[in-house]
C-alpha cells in the first residue's frame, strides 16, 4: 500500500518577539495587505516552528521539507485552536526563512504581523504578557520514511518500529514531501510542549517494541482515518 498523503501533522512552534521592523519587512508586510502599512500600525511576532532534530516523538523534517514550508507558509494565516474559520483569525505570516543554529540543526522561522487596533489590543497585551505563547503549525506531509530502511514507515514493507534500536541505531521517522502548509494556530494547552509533536495519527507503534505485531499496519490505517475525520472536524 503506497499511501499518496497523510493528511495534516501539528507541530509544537515557540513565539517571540518581533525584531526590528526594517524597511524591507515593512515591504514585505504590505505585500500582504490591500492598503499600505507605516511601522507605527503594526505589531510582529517571529514563531520557531519547526527543526530538523529528531523530536521527543522521534520524528524530524529533513532539510528539504524545511525548506519547502519556508516557501509554502509566506501569506499563510494565524488562527486559534485549528477552527478553520475567518472569524478566528488573528495575525498573517509575511516571511519564512530556515535559519542555521550549531552544527547542522537548522530551524524554520516565522515573521507574522497584525494591525494594531482597539480590536487587537488584547491579542498584542497577551503576546507581550506571555499568556498568547503555545502554537502550532499545521502541514501536509507525504512522505514518513523510515530511517532504518528507509521505506514507508505506515506501509507493509516496513517491519521496524521506532523507538526500538537496530544494529545500534534508533528507529526513527522523517517527515518528508511537504505539498501543502495549512495554518499556524495559537492553542492553549498543546499536547507536547514547543519541539514535541502534536499529531492526529499514532503511526504503528503497539505496547514496547513488538515488531511482530500483525495488527500495526491496521491500526496505522484507522489512526490516519480519524486524523482527517479531526481535521475535517476543526474546519468547521
Amino acid at each position: 500500500m503506497k499511501k499518496e498523503d497523510t493528511g495534516p501533522v501539528l507541530k509544537g512552534a515557540e513565539v517571540q518577539r518581533g525584531g526590528e521592523l526594517t524597511p524591507d519587512a515593512m515591504a514585505l508586510i504590505n505585500r500582504q495587505t490591500l492598503r499600505e502599512l507605516s511601522a507605527d500600525e503594526v505589531f510582529t511576532f517571529r514563531v520557531a516552528a519547526a527543526g530538523n532534530e529528531v523530536d521527543r516523538d522521534l520524528e524530524r523534517f529533513t532539510d528539504k521539507s524545511l525548506d519547502d514550508m519556508a516557501a509554502l507558509f509566506v501569506g499563510r494565516t494565524v488562527i486559534s485552536d485549528h477552527k478553520w474559520a475567518s472569524a478566528g483569525q488573528v495575525a498573517r505570516v509575511y516571511a519564512a526563512s530556515v535559519e542555521a543554529e550549531a552544527g547542522s540543526v537548522r530551524r524554520l522561522v516565522l515573521s507574522c504581523y497584525l494591525p494594531k487596533t482597539d480590536a487587537t489590543r488584547p491579542v498584542i497585551e497577551a503576546i507581550e504578557a506571555g499568556i498568547l505563547r503555545e502554537v502550532s503549525v499545521g502541514v501536509s506531509v507525504k512522505s514518513f520514511g523510515c530511517s532504518i530502511c528507509h521505506k514507508d514507515y505506515l506501509g507493509p514493507d516496513c517491519a521496524h518500529l521506532r523507538g526500538c534500536k537496530y544494529e545500534g541505531h534508533v528507529c526513527h521517522v522523517e517527515l518528508d514531501g511537504i505539498s501543502d502548509a495549512y495554518e499556524l494556530s495559537f492553542v492553549a494547552v498543546p499536547a507536547q510542549p514547543k519541539a514535541g509533536v502534536i499529531k492526529r495519527y499514532d503511526s504503528k507503534e503497539g505496547d514496547g517494541c513488538a515488531a511482530d505485531d500483525p495488527d500495526a499496519i491496521k491500526r496505522s490505517v484507522l489512526q490516519l482515518a480519524r486524523a482527517r475525520l479531526e481535521m475535517e472536524k476543526n474546519r468547521f
